[in-house]
């Protein structure tokens, strides 16, 4: 069993870092203090990140993205993770991979001008009355002729306002199942002007200053059948497919913050002095130190563990739940933890401590909440016994 990195892994580590440090960095007040990122400040920055070959790493090489097998994209995940995310989301990190599922044509038309960063892609699953239990979904497509007619209404669509098309997963047919009727869903790509759909500006929210969320409105919106991506009724068979990772993604990014927040604790602790000694002598403040390292340790090697059995085709959906649930719920303690070694300095916005400690909130809620990781943790127990 090997835990080193690789000569290319300590490569990508050290430019991604780098780059996180010089491009990102001395933009995050700006966004903390306006909530905006601005169009041309994002263009830029998506520039240089494409000359530095960082751009679209997670999409696979052979649909012309960077190729990264999961591990070393989880590491450069961690390092964009340092930074404020919508700076390191927009401008860096994306296309979603679920534009690989596409067709030719679809992939021509969508995926290739994401990769070039001409264009960007949002996508809207969850509803005002369907958050965890997406199979509850009130959004329809119905078909009529040779087109879909899209109707209803998906909330807490990142970075929609920003985007350029939306993939909307949209209920088709129904089925029934021990627990009731659930919802048959398909995914269909959905223009950003197209007549029948409305973009309204979302909620304003503690967490991602700058990364926005919108509210889409469906009305009578008519898509043609070759928009539909994949399947008919086989929409969540696309997302499994080709977002099932996003879990490590989250846990990923939690590690940087992690990092990032607890590298400023150690240091001011070891410098810090009260009583005559730095702080990082008196146990109060040690063991918190020993503490956040041993939780930062076991969540790294939960989503790296996870990464690796990824790309063996041996992951479980109870490894990704425990990843995403160690590293969200390790975030918020560490967050937490830091600002009480700085005191009432930690959440002043002259450190990015606070900031840290808002964001991870949203952690523990988006891509499954913890609670609906625990239920597919403590499911895969109780299956071998039929309980």
């Amino acid at each position: 069993m090997n835990f080193s990195l690789s000569e290319e892994q300590q490569m990508i580590v050290d430019t991604t870092k780098a780059f996180v440090e010089k491009e990102l960095y001395p933009h995050e007040a700006e966004i903390e203090e306006t909530g905006i990122l601005r169009v041309e400040l994002a263009e830029e920055i998506k520039a240089k990140a494409i000359a530095a070959g960082l751009y679209a790493a997670n999409i696979p090489e052979e649909f012309g993205g960077g190729g990264l097998d999961t591990p070393t994209w989880l590491l450069y995940e961690k390092e964009l993770g340092r930074a404020n995310y919508a700076l390191h989301w927009t401008c860096v990190a994306r296309p979603s991979n679920i534009l690989c599922a596409g067709d030719d044509e679809q992939r021509k038309k969508y995926l290739e001008p994401c990769l070039a960063g001409e264009k960007s892609d949002c996508l809207a699953m969850t509803e005002p009355g369907a958050g965890s239990d997406l199979r509850g979904m009130k959004a329809s497509a119905v078909a009529d002729g040779d087109d879909f007619v899209l109707n209803g209404t998906k909330h807490f669509i990142s970075h929609a306002e920003e985007a350029d098309f939306t993939i909307a997963f949209m209920a088709t047919g129904e089925e029934q199942t021990p627990r009731g009727p659930k919802k048959l869903i398909s995914a269909f790509f959905v223009d950003h002007d197209n007549p029948g759909l409305t973009i309204r500006d979302g909620y304003k929210n503690v967490s991602h200053r700058g990364y926005t969320n919108a509210t889409l409105d469906f009305d009578n919106c008519r898509v043609p059948a070759s928009a539909m991506l994949g399947e008919l009724h086989k929409g969540f068979e696309v997302a499994n497919s080709w977002l099932g990772a996003t879990r490590l993604q989250v846990a990923a990014t939690c590690l940087g913050r992690a990092e990032r927040a607890f590298e400023l604790a150690v240091q001011y602790a070891a410098e810090r002095e009260q009583f005559g000694q730095p702080i990082g002598k008196f146990q109060g403040v040690s063991f918190k130190l020993a503490d956040m390292a041993t939780e930062m340790k076991a969540a790294e090697l939960l989503v790296m563990e996870a990464g690796w059995k990824y790309d063996q085709g041996t992951c479980t959906d109870a490894d990704m739940a425990m990843a995403k649930l160690k590293a969200t719920e390790m975030l918020a303690m560490v967050a937490d933890e830091a600002i009480q070694i700085f005191g009432g300095m930690g959440l002043m916005s002259e450190l990015p401590l606070e900031r840290i400690w808002r964001d991870a909130r949203i952690e523990r809620i988006w891509e499954g909440t913890s609670e609906i990781q625990r239920h597919i943790i403590s499911r895969s127990l109780l299956r071998p016994f039929g309980a």
